[in-house]
């Protein structure tokens, strides 16, 4: 039997609310990895954004890249293997590109932004994962579970918002290929109600590791 190495690194990616945080702690649990949080507390501009997305998208763009790139730096010298909350690769391929072609997002900042982020993964401190792990389900699932969660000015977001944005990760993930990707419906678990639903998604996961092959569900 082939010995999994120590150090991974698997990002858990999908849309606001589906779900990645509790994934997230889940998997690392089982794997006895570390975990990697995306930083929503404390955050200066995320209920800013929410009121007026053009005057802010930028700023909290540029916030969360910088803490990515810490955080990739934390993991890098790290020995563990980590289990990440959200892909830097979200950021831009979603959020950013759908600001700046929704036109609440310049031109110029869009620009500087991709610039940033490009350099970012481009140096010696970044560690592209080993796996994504993209969380999905219909339309009306993905609402209500933004809807249920109820953070902050999620909730009086306009439906049109997530509608444009669940067809962009829909989009983008069909031409992600940095790395492995595995897909996992969430009608397939339940970590709140059924916690032992996650013993048939977790040899999913170990194999899709060893092996890189694509094992898409």
């Amino acid at each position: 039997m082939n010995q999994q190495p120590k150090k991974r690194l698997i990002s858990v990616s999908g849309m606001v609310g589906i779900g990645k945080t509790t994934f997230t702690k889940a998997l690392a649990e089982r794997l006895n990895y570390r975990t990697s949080l995306e930083k929503v507390d404390g955050n200066p501009y995320l209920d800013k954004f929410y009121k007026d997305f053009t005057r802010w998208v930028f700023h909290l763009q540029i916030y969360f890249l910088a803490e990515r790139f810490k955080e990739s730096k934390r993991i890098g010298s790290c020995p563990e293997g980590f289990v990440q909350d959200r892909s830097i690769y979200e950021d831009t391929g979603v959020f950013a590109k759908m600001h700046y072609e929704k036109g609440t997002m310049s031109e110029e900042d869009y620009r500087t932004y991709t610039s940033l982020f490009e350099a970012m993964v481009m140096t010696p401190h970044f560690d592209h994962p080993d796996l994504l792990i993209y969380l999905h389900g219909s339309l009306d699932a993905t609402i209500d579970r933004i809807i249920c969660r109820g953070r902050g000015l999620e909730k009086e977001t306009p439906i049109s918002y997530w509608q444009e944005m669940y067809d962009r990760y829909e989009q983008w993930i069909r031409h992600f290929h940095t790395c492995p990707v595995l897909k996992i419906n969430i009608d397939d678990y339940d970590l709140v109600g059924r916690p032992d639903s996650f013993n048939d998604i977790l040899p999913l996961i170990k194999e899709k590791l060893t092996s890189g092959t694509e094992n898409i569900r």
